[in-house]
């Protein structure tokens, strides 16, 4: 044994706050059990309200819409505008999905983060004006 090393027992503390492992879980645990019972439920009223085999016929199995049948599914073209307003509509959500971390710390980041923020806006302006510009909005 050293000299001059007391020997006492070992005790861990714990941070006010950090008593119990299930309070800081307890969120998570909640929103898990909602996950795992709306989609069962959602099985279960299907199948508990579903239409017997037996009562089905061909018109109960064809596609409705909006109340109107319309018989068999005709093949529709779409142009290339629609196909582009969609493309275009993705990448602006996805970049407007980048801010929300940026603005959630930007108290934390100061005039850099401030500075960062109105770049980024920036360069999204430029985009939609050149696109707007271009004509990619007009619909036809």
């Amino acid at each position: 044994m050293l000299r001059g090393v007391r020997k006492e027992p070992v005790r861990f503390l714990v941070a006010q706050g950090e008593g119990r492992v299930l309070d800081n879980w307890l969120p998570f645990l909640i929103y898990a059990i909602f996950a795992l019972i709306i989609p069962a439920s959602m099985m279960w009223f299907s199948f508990v309200f579903a239409t017997p085999a037996h009562k089905r016929t061909r018109r109960r199995e064809l596609p409705f819409e909006s109340g109107v049948s319309t018989g068999a599914p005709r093949v529709q073209r779409f142009t290339v505008s629609f196909y582009l307003t969609a493309m275009l509509f993705i990448v602006f959500d996805i970049e407007i999905v980048f801010l929300y971390p940026l603005a959630v710390i930007l108290h934390q980041l100061a005039w850099f983060g401030f500075l960062e923020f109105l770049f980024f806006i920036a360069i999204l302006v430029v985009a939609y004006v050149y696109v707007w510009r271009k004509g990619a909005l007009d619909w036809q």
